[in-house]
């Protein structure tokens, strides 16, 4: 095993989640389709770490440039980088979208072959880089999620606003009426900054092919199953425990959304994403990719054959520069979870943003990690990831921290001791929470909801590890 294992119109209500009634708009329905493109952008990067010849770098830096898509909405972000690391010292705010089509065989083979016209977009994350490198921020944006689309500019002419559409629409209305990834990935782009009140000038897309590609590039992946699955949808069986995964498998269980013993919903599987693309880091860590560059050519071959870039970022020297900074970047320090939603008054099998969800996006205006101040110290400590200079790794292993408010505005048990291998607290009635959100952890699947609305907003990776697999936490970083 990879891991070691141990016992025109400016539109009302963009706001998203003030909807409190449906007014006529087009809705793209699509089912049992997601990818976790973010895994693929946050590999990509890291790719560039290894020194390449002179050959190599031409060879990359072709494959960039034919990947190169042009922003039809600038903001004020919007810039070529012209020297080595552009962005040093500056906080970087990129939207992942996987583009879910069934265009050519190998996709097809993948997700189907209904629906091969389509150009959906069931994947979407918000991944925000510090500026001092020392974490990322991951958002997955529901597909389901009804919102306000304000209007965007395409290759041939402008759409106009749209109100209570699912927001998975927008990428597939803009490649419609545009038919091109530009309108597409722009329409997405503008409705994103709109609805959060962000200022995000880069986006990277991908397709199904892309990840299983890449996931095969590094041998596959370790994943630790919670419960035993089947799934007969994507025709994926897993047993509960430590399994390594071909890219087609890590797909399929990235796409999956039934058989997993919670309630199916898509809102589930964008956790299961988020977990995944730890997965990946962890992985390809433990195989020391990141320093052998034959390894790494071959990766990012993979890798950036099967992504767009949008132009800001297309360019060889720049992402050779931010993908360096990384290069320390641990799990522990990528911070993930689903927007709140709430269910749709309009409409059961649909939500719309609760109102907690601006504060996570003010996580991201001011620059700051999605976790409560104590848990930040408590990681950077090492004291609540297991990575302390005490080498115990018994299971009551543990670390008092301070009473903390989460990202979603709940607040953890006052003088919560956090347990060193879980990454969790305990509280008198043996309910689980996690302190990074606040939310409360299902301690069969190791699901994370949120403490307001109720629904899943992550999955406790390191507890899950830990209890169902014997992986510590510092075998995961």
């Amino acid at each position: 095993m990879a891991l070691k294992k141990h016992t025109g119109v400016n539109p009302p209500n963009i706001g998203g989640f003030m909807v409190t009634a449906p007014k006529h708009g087009i809705s793209f329905v699509t089912h049992h389709r997601v990818l976790t493109a973010v895994s693929l952008a946050i590999i990509a990067f890291f790719a560039f770490s290894a020194t390449f010849a002179a050959a190599s770098f031409l060879d990359i830096d072709s494959t960039v440039q034919s990947h190169a898509v042009p922003i039809l909405s600038p903001s004020k972000g919007t810039s070529t980088p012209t020297t080595l690391d552009q962005y040093a010292g500056k906080t970087l705010n990129i939207l992942i979208l996987g583009q879910d089509t069934r265009s050519d065989s190998q996709n097809a083979a993948i997700g189907g072959s209904d629906g091969a016209g389509d150009h959906q977009s069931d994947t979407a994350m918000v991944m925000q880089i510090s500026a001092d490198r020392s974490y990322v921020n991951l958002v997955s944006i529901p597909r389901d999620s009804l919102v306000d689309a304000p209007s965007c500019k395409t290759t041939t002419g402008t759409i106009p606003a749209r109100y209570n559409v699912m927001f998975n629409s927008i990428f597939a209305y803009g490649y419609s009426q545009g038919g091109d990834v530009a309108s597409a990935a722009n329409c997405a782009m503008t409705a994103v900054n709109a609805l959060t009140g962000l200022d995000i000038s880069s986006f990277i897309v991908a397709d199904f092919a892309g990840l299983q590609d890449m996931i095969d590039a590094i041998g596959g992946v370790s994943v630790c199953i919670p419960e035993d699955t089947k799934d007969s949808y994507t025709n994926l069986s897993l047993t509960r425990g430590l399994q390594h995964l071909n890219g087609t498998q890590a797909t399929q269980y990235a796409r999956m959304r039934h058989g997993t013993g919670t309630d199916g919903s898509d809102i589930m599987r964008t956790t299961r994403q988020q977990y995944l693309v730890k997965a990946l880091l962890a992985t390809a860590r433990s195989k020391s990719l990141f320093t052998n560059a034959s390894q790494m050519y071959q990766l990012a071959k993979s890798a950036l054959s099967s992504l767009q870039f949008s132009e800001n970022l297309a360019t060889t020297t720049g992402l050779v520069g931010l993908a360096t900074s990384l290069k320390n970047l641990t799990t522990s320090h990528i911070y993930s979870q689903t927007l709140p939603v709430t269910s749709a008054p309009s409409d059961p099998n649909r939500v719309i943003w609760a109102s907690t969800a601006s504060s996570v996006w003010a996580k991201f205006k001011e620059s700051q990690p999605l976790v409560s101040s104590a848990a930040t110290e408590s990681n950077s400590s090492g004291s609540s990831d297991g990575s302390s200079s005490d080498s115990s790794s018994s299971s009551d292993a543990s670390s008092s921290t301070p009473s903390a408010s989460s990202s979603t505005g709940a607040s953890s048990t006052p003088s919560a001791t956090v347990n060193a291998n879980t990454g969790l607290i305990t509280e008198s009635d043996g309910t689980l929470i996690d302190p990074e959100t606040g939310g409360t952890v299902d301690p069969e699947s190791g699901a994370i909801r949120d403490p307001n609305t109720g629904q899943y907003i992550g999955m406790a990776a390191k507890y899950i590890n830990f209890t169902v697999c014997g992986i510590t936490a510092q075998d995961w970083d």
